[in-house]
Formats: C-alpha cells, structure tokens, sequence
C-alpha cells in the first residue's frame, strides 16, 4: 500500500514526566513501515523535559504536534482530552503512551486487517509486557472474531485479548462517537469501552508481537499491580455489559464464579494486613458494582485460608513469604499510592 492509498492514523502520546522514555517511543513511530500518520503528544503539564523533547521532533517531523494541558489531568481524563484533538479526517487512531513503544510494522499490520473486514471496528495483537509475551489464547490465524464471541470468551474463559491502549487500534469514527471516549471514573476504561463497542462490532486479531509496554516502578501500571485493580476492573465489565452477551445462567455463574475469586483475593490480603486505602478501595468498587461489600463473607473466606494453612503449613508459609514481583497480581515492589496520569 503506497502513502498516497494509505488512510491516515491518529496517534495519540498522552506524556506526563517521560522524558526518560518519550524519545523510544517517537523514534518507534518513525520507524514504522507505514506512513501516513499524525502523532498529538498530550503533554499534561510535565514539570521534566517531556514537553521539550516533543517540540525538537515536532520541528522536524510536521507529523508530530505537541499540545500543552492548561492544567493538570488524571489519567483517563488525560486520555479523553487528548483524542479530542485527532484530525477529522483520520480513519483510525492509536494511543501509544509515552513510556511504550510499538513494533516497526505495527500500524502497516493493524490496519491491514482493519481494512480487509470492514465490520471490525479494534483491532489488538500480542505485546510484551517487560519480558512476557501477553493477550495469547487465540487460534492462529484469529484475523476477524465476532464481537459477541469475543466477549463471551471474555466472562465465561476468562479469556482477555483487549490488551491495553498501547496495544490497540479503534476506528476513529467510534472514537468521535463518544464524548468522553473512555468512562472518567473507571481507571480500566479501556477494557470498558471495548465491551461496549463489540455489541455492534467486530474484534480484529494480528497473531504477531507488535507493542511493548514498559513495566516499572511509580507507574499506573505499577499502581494497578498493587492494589490489583484488575479484579475491580473485570467485574465492572462482567455487571454493566454482561447481561448483553450472556445468558441469565451463564451471567449468574459468571458473576457467582468472580464473587468467589474476589474474594478468595480479599482473604489472602486480609493475611497480610493491608492498608486502610487498599480495603477503602476495594469496598467502593464492589458497591459500585452494586453487589455490596460483604464483611461475613470476607471472614468466611478468610477462614477457609486460615483451614488451608492448618492443613497445609509448608506451602502456605511458602506462599506467604513469596517475593513480591510482576507475576504475583496483588504486590509489586517499589509502588507508590499516588498514580500519576501518563
């Protein structure tokens, strides 16, 4: 596909203090195989280099666009403002964060896929996460699945193919459609917005590595880890979009077998004596859900742990005094409980 044919992209860099990374991830847009893109860098009132830095490549590049907040922004707000500015006349639009970067032939891929079936309004892919392949679970080649179905797989495997912003592509016209894209007050927005948008479209898959998200210290990456936000996340999903896609049984047994999960969670935490913020969160996220904070249960569970731990001492201890890292959903060393927007 030649520029000239090439339908034009949107990128989105939503940057707060990256300057340590910002320059990986413009230098990966430039290298890409396809061309014709725009790059708005969402500058949210950075106090380093960050805004700077884009301005050099701004200079050079009239591809890339720098934008200033007046003011400062929390991180989905960041975002929504951000895709406000996209051109009228991109067909697709991508967010890369700033300490992301992508593949070389990461948009050329997407949207070769987004235009052979023109019912697919997402397109993901694999990613790596620091040195994890992620999003596998789908059959080679998964170029076009139906909405529904993917969604399905979602509440009743378990199976999570949506990634993140970095490892996304949306059909701008869904991105004009709504106004805020992303739900301000759900910190995993992103999954969100894609249950919803797979009632009326369909999920297009590239079966190939093409995002990298950067895990570290301080990030919201690092926030979510801690406090396993996850959880949080996919239960909203299951209890506001669950109903469209599932039976009335299916969606009891679903919700009955993340209730479970939930709270198994909530026990192992109770182990470790959490913060007040950590069980001030969890507590407003199931009332948001409108399933309600359960104490009984919560002690139920915990009762349950503390039986494992009788029976099973050995490997309970191990358990316990296991180390802290990316692979264990609920602690993440170096986290800082104050997220900043990227």
């Amino acid at each position: 596909m030649n520029i000239v044919a090439q339908p034009l992209i949107s990128i989105v860099v939503p940057a707060y203090n990256e300057a340590t990374h910002i320059r990986e991830c413009i230098e990966s847009l430039l290298a890409q195989t396809y061309q014709n893109w725009e790059c708005i860098i969402a500058n949210n009132c950075s106090t380093d280099d960050s805004g700077d830095i884009g301005r050099q490549y701004a200079a050079k590049d009239s591809r890339v666009r720098v934008y200033d907040n007046e003011e400062f922004l929390r991180a989905v707000p960041n975002f929504n403002q951000a895709l406000r500015r996209i051109s009228p006349s991109s067909k697709y639009c991508k967010i890369v964060f700033a300490d992301d970067w992508i593949f070389p032939e990461c948009l050329e891929k997407m949207v070769e896929v987004a235009e052979e079936y023109p019912s697919i309004g997402i397109v993901g892919a694999y990613g790596l996460q620091g040195r994890q392949v992620m999003w596998a679970g789908l059959p080679y080649p998964s170029r076009l699945i139906p909405g529904r179905e993917i969604c399905r797989k979602l509440f009743l495997e378990d199976l999570y193919v949506f990634g993140t912003g970095t490892s996304l592509l949306f059909r701008s016209e869904l991105v004009r459609m709504y106004d805020p894209f992303y739900n301000e007050a759900n910190l995993h927005a992103d999954s969100e917005i894609c249950c919803a948008l797979m009632k009326a479209w369909d999920f297009g898959f590239v079966n190939q590595v093409l995002s990298y998200t950067r895990v570290r210290e301080g990030s919201l990456f690092a926030f979510s880890t801690k406090m396993n936000t996850f959880i949080a996340g996919r239960l909203h999903d299951l209890v506001t979009h669950g109903r469209d896609y599932l039976t009335a049984e299916e969606y009891k047994s679903c919700l009955d077998r993340k209730m479970s999960e939930y709270y198994d969670f909530l026990a192992h935490n109770l182990m470790r004596r959490r913060g007040s913020k950590f069980w001030e969160y969890h507590k407003q996220k199931l009332t948001e859900a409108k399933v309600g904070f359960d104490r009984i249960r919560l002690y139920k569970a915990f009762g349950g742990k503390l039986f494992d731990a009788l029976l099973n001492p050995k490997t309970t201890l191990e358990k316990f005094l296991k180390k802290p890292g990316t692979h264990d959903p609920t602690f993440l060393p170096g986290f800082q409980e104050n997220p900043q927007a990227r």
